[in-house]
């Protein structure tokens, strides 16, 4: 009545009223960024340890609590992060402060140019070349400085950060506990009846997704810091434990992040005196072909793997939204997007099918 006493038509009226609830919720969401962050990398944490939960739950007697396999878990993983703290971490705070230290001094060397190979026609320009990047390192160079010391500094103590990592855990420990029966309670609370075998399948395949991406990302991950660690070590590179760390982060970022690690490795070892630069250039091309062709297909599900232009689109945009964590975050969500988009098209089509792991 309303409405039509001030001549605006209902429907405009409640689209309207849509839109700005929509709004609200985005603006809200950004302002409280940070809390949504850390209760995201919780989840994705929580969905690394369903494996080993439930195998802990298969060996134990059937009259202990799930909670008893639960608590043994988080007891494993505490002994396993100290023992990680004790023995690489201190190898890394070393060779990061050794990095901050000298990266100065780095910077003003260029003596591995003058055993760089170069093409004949280049060649008499060597001397200009070397001049030029003398000049652009001692100038941008001093611009990099501080994220390189920052990063290490993050990598190694991430002392700004600690409440963050104590609170991950924690919040996964009841995303393990009482996930299960939060879904349940927001199915039947906030779906009609009709609705509810559609909404479970759409949550059935993004649990699967989620969890597969995750574990796939930590395996590579661990794997890229296993070879990098063993090549760089054996060829005698400097830093090649913290060098090794940055690769395996990188695998974290898609598309971009394992062609930034690697650029930052050549270029610290360049500036170091490693002698074998161009052995670790094929070394990192033949793994990168074994990364993704052999182990990333073999751990991600179709499910999971997107358009390789989609994926840099969702790499670029998550940087300019979120920064690295909107970067790391682009591929589950454009993939959560994609399982969406299959299961409500065939629903509507009337073709609602059992959860899967490949929609």
């Amino acid at each position: 009545m309303l409405y039509c006493m001030l001549g605006i038509d209902a429907k405009a009226a409640g689209a309207a009223w849509t839109v700005f609830l929509v709004a609200l919720l985005v603006a809200t969401a950004y302002a409280i960024r940070e809390t949504l962050a850390v209760f995201i990398i919780a989840l994705l944490f929580a969905y690394l340890l369903i494996p080993l939960v439930g195998f802990v739950e298969r060996i134990t007697p059937r009259q202990f609590s799930p909670r008893i396999a639960l608590a043994m878990v988080y007891l494993v993983l505490v002994g396993a992060i100290i023992t990680l703290a004790l023995t690489l971490g201190s190898r890394l705070a070393d060779e990061a402060n050794s990095l901050a230290t000298q990266l100065p001094a780095l910077l003003k060397n260029l003596s591995w140019m003058q055993i760089v190979p170069l093409p004949t026609w280049i060649e008499p320009a060597r001397a200009n070349i070397i001049r030029t990047i003398q000049g652009e390192l001692s100038t941008s160079g001093q611009e990099i400085l501080p994220y390189v010391m920052s990063f290490g500094g993050h990598l190694v103590s991430g002392a700004k950060y600690a409440l963050y990592f104590i609170l991950i855990p924690i919040l996964a420990f009841f995303f393990l506990k009482d996930g299960a029966t939060i879904r349940d309670e927001f199915v039947v609370g906030l779906v009609e009846k009709r609705r509810r075998p559609v909404v479970e399948s759409i949550l059935e395949d993004i649990n699967l997704l989620l969890g597969e991406y995750i574990r796939a990302l930590v395996l590579l991950s661990a794997a890229s810091f296993t070879a990098h660690n063993i090549f760089l070590g054996f060829s005698g590179a400097p830093y090649a434990v913290l060098l090794a760390g940055v690769a395996a982060l990188g695998e974290f970022i898609p598309v971009v992040g394992p062609a930034a690690a690697g650029l930052i490795v050549l270029l610290v070892t360049s500036l170091s005196g490693y002698n074998h630069v161009w052995l670790y250039v094929i070394f990192w091309l033949l793994y990168r072909l074994v990364q993704d062709y052999f182990l990333s297909p073999y751990l991600m599900s179709k499910g999971v793997r997107l358009n390789p232009m989609l994926v840099l689109f969702g790499v670029l945009a998550g940087d300019q939204i979120a920064g690295v964590l909107g970067m790391f975050l682009s591929v589950p969500l454009l993939a959560i997007l994609r399982v969406l988009f299959v299961r409500l098209r065939r629903a509507r089509a009337g073709h609602l099918l059992t959860p899967s792991a490949e929609p």
